[in-house]
């Protein structure tokens, strides 16, 4: 964006080019006025994408890919949309998945690991999936429960699989050497809490509402 000093310069040197003369002023309101509408077009410009975007203006972009927002809150709501999106380009395979539940939670493929259960040791079943690695902080980040996010995935895989069961597993692990304390990106927190393992959790709100799936 130009400065009023900038406009000032087109203007022919018999004029006064002092900010504060008469002519200064009057292209000073200009360019506050100017500011504002770049401004503007900026935040438009931003608010076209679904991370940048807000309230009323998600709720037209639900509109265009026949998405509802629901009792969603923005953040949730933009998973949605972004599943959405996703589940319609979806060939249901296990990669695809990972892919549409990658994009939905704006994280990495390798955050998320699924495994078949036709081959399971204990309890096979032809038709399931186990999903056993999520980011649970991304989870919590956007204040979506598992039970949700259960139903976004059961939508994206193919009709008559079942998903049985969400895993949400922590990085913390215990000291590697007796009796002695380690802190790390596993283990225990230092005394300022910069460092240490996460521990695994189901993220279940008590004012659980179901989501426009």
């Amino acid at each position: 964006m130009f400065s009023v000093k900038d406009m000032l310069k087109r203007f022919a040197d018999i004029y006064n080019k002092s900010p504060d003369s008469n002519i200064g002023k009057l292209i000073g309101i200009l360019h506050g006025e100017l500011a504002t509408l770049d401004d503007t077009f900026t935040r438009i410009r931003e608010w076209r994408s679904i991370d940048g975007a807000q309230g009323t203006t998600l709720d037209r972009i639900g509109t265009n890919v026949v998405q509802s927002r629901g009792a969603s809150t923005d953040e949730v709501y933009r998973v949605l949309l972004k599943s959405k999106i996703a589940r319609n380009l979806s060939k249901t395979d296990i990669n695809t998945i990972i892919r549409v539940l990658a994009i939905a939670l704006d994280c990495d493929y390798s955050d998320i690991r699924i495994q078949e259960k036709f081959n399971d040791p204990l309890e096979p079943e032809p038709a399931a999936i186990n999903l056993i690695r999520v980011p649970t902080r991304r989870l919590n980040e956007v204040g979506m429960s598992p039970l949700q996010f259960a139903r976004i995935i059961q939508k994206t895989v193919a009709a008559g699989v079942r998903v049985a069961q969400i895993e949400l597993s922590g990085t913390f692990a215990l000291s590697s050497q007796y009796d002695v304390l380690e802190t790390s990106s596993l283990g225990l927190a230092d005394p300022d809490m910069t460092t240490g393992g996460e521990l695994g959790e189901v993220y279940v709100p008590g004012d659980d509402y179901p989501l426009p799936i």
